[in-house]
């Protein structure tokens, strides 16, 4: 018999719903309701973020300078900017997991709405208008860690938990990422440090480009004012609650949050 028509929109509400709390984390999605491609995969992941609110940014990586880039879009309750004077705190009991990354998050000074022609890596670079140092806190809707297909993850918004944007700089063209050192504390201790680039993705502009031409068009494109985090530099270190955890890039800027 032929394959019954995959249905996001069933997917994406096992998800939401686990996320709210209305139902118990499952292992992973239904096997009639996992996505089996790429494809499937953003379209469940769509129907996630359409439901969840507004989106305010993106994460984008891939696994190596030559691997198919992925992304998640994010919302609005997801994402922290850190403001003067100000700490980050948020609850632990908001997350199943905890897995913090330092990474590089760019802010979008223009659209770059979806079109028929490709954008240049000058443009996408020119419509970027700080670069930042942030910390994202990776998470699961699943009952546990890494534990399901790549396809199920990408849908689960690729295991977006939250995203603190720190300080920066406004000369985005001054910051080389290749060579760019980056700090990860976790309570005052040093838990990962690279004297140069440590994401796998190689150069992030790539995952931009990538982003601005096919990653972000099933949502319309990238708007002035999102932020884009461009993939982790010290890979993944779970805390626990009440951990402190800073993300410091030499010369470009700092992120930090408390988790109570």
């Amino acid at each position: 018999m032929p394959d019954t028509a995959f249905d996001p929109f069933a997917s994406a509400a096992v998800i939401t719903m686990a996320r709210q709390g209305r139902t118990p984390r499952p292992l992973d999605l239904p096997v009639a309701l996992r996505p089996r491609d790429a494809a499937e995969a953003y379209a469940v992941q769509d129907a996630v973020v359409r439901e969840r609110g507004e989106i305010v940014g993106w994460k984008v990586g891939a696994a190596s300078p030559q691997a198919q880039p992925a992304r998640a879009a994010l919302t609005r309750d997801s994402v922290w900017v850190e403001q003067p004077r100000q700490e980050v705190n948020l609850s632990a009991t908001g997350f199943a997991v905890m897995g913090v990354e330092a990474e590089l998050v760019y802010e979008l000074g223009a659209d770059l709405p979806a079109r028929a022609t490709h954008y240049s890596a000058a443009e996408v670079l020119a419509a970027m208008v700080s670069v930042r140092a942030a910390i994202e806190v990776c998470d699961t809707r699943f009952a546990a860690w890494a534990q399901q297909g790549e396809w199920s993850r990408l849908a689960d918004q690729a295991c977006h938990g939250a995203l603190i944007v720190g300080s920066g700089l406004t000369d985005v063209a001054s910051v080389q990422p290749l060579v760019q050192g980056v700090n990860l504390s976790v309570n005052g201790s040093v838990a990962v440090q690279h004297a140069t680039w440590g994401n796998p993705a190689g150069d992030p502009l790539r995952l931009l480009v990538w982003l601005a031409n096919e990653g972000a068009r099933s949502l319309g494109g990238l708007r002035a004012g999102q932020w884009v985090t461009t993939g982790s530099c010290t890979g993944t270190v779970m805390v626990a609650p009440g951990t402190v955890v800073v993300a410091d890039f030499p010369g470009v800027g700092r992120a930090e949050v408390k988790f109570d």
